[in-house]
């Protein structure tokens, strides 16, 4: 077997790439949808590039100082939410989430190891009945930034994981969300891999 092709079916490296559903806001690091991800496919512990609150432009500035750690057997992408949040105009998503989703497939060397998940939506959460907002445009406004995603997704050839019908099935309970009301519980994130799973399987070159 020629070298290049064993080192594809040797790899084990996991990059994560996103926000606060990322990096797993309020649960331990064995409750992230990442590190049950690689548990569940015999990955290494990934290696997570996200933080609370990033939008696409935060996440793309971080990449540029970060060391990464290729080649990856996978590269996962879910970030927009704070986009969201912000009132971010949607052009300005599209544009920003293309460039890193272009940067997302350099790193996995190739579009069919990248997966790119979807935004769930925050406004079935307490934190969201109590700030104000009108949750019926915030659920709206989420398909709008998921179709962009789901669009740029198509356009350059990577798998999607759709978690945001998930994500609004006792999205709010208690349960399923952290103590602050508005992040996932490990055992949401848990869910979330009904979706997530099949997409990486997919994604994983043969080993």
């Amino acid at each position: 077997m020629p070298g290049n092709a064993l080192r594809l079916c040797t790899l084990r490296n996991f990059l994560a790439l996103g926000d606060s559903y990322t990096i797993g806001e309020g649960v331990d690091e064995a409750g992230r949808w990442p590190s049950q991800l690689a548990s569940s496919l015999g990955l290494d512990t990934p290696e997570i590039l996200a933080q609370t609150g990033w939008t696409t432009d935060e996440l793309a500035a971080a990449m540029n100082v970060y060391a990464f750690h290729p080649a990856y057997a996978l590269v996962t992408l879910l970030i927009g939410v704070n986009d969201q949040y912000r009132g971010r105009d949607l052009a300005g998503y599209r544009q920003e989430f293309t460039g890193l989703l272009r940067r997302a497939i350099e790193l996995a060397g190739a579009p069919q190891r990248v997966v790119v998940v979807s935004i769930p939506d925050w406004s079935v959460t307490p934190f969201a009945r109590a700030s104000g907002r009108d949750l019926s445009a915030i659920g709206r406004a989420i398909d709008v930034y998921n179709t962009a995603n789901a669009d740029v997704a198509r356009t350059q050839h990577v798998h999607y994981a759709d978690v945001t019908a998930i994500s609004r099935d006792r999205g709010g309970a208690a349960d399923m969300l952290v103590s602050d009301g508005l992040h996932p519980s490990a055992a949401m994130y848990t869910r979330w891999l009904e979706t997530i799973l099949p997409a990486a399987r997919a994604a994983l070159p043969a080993r």
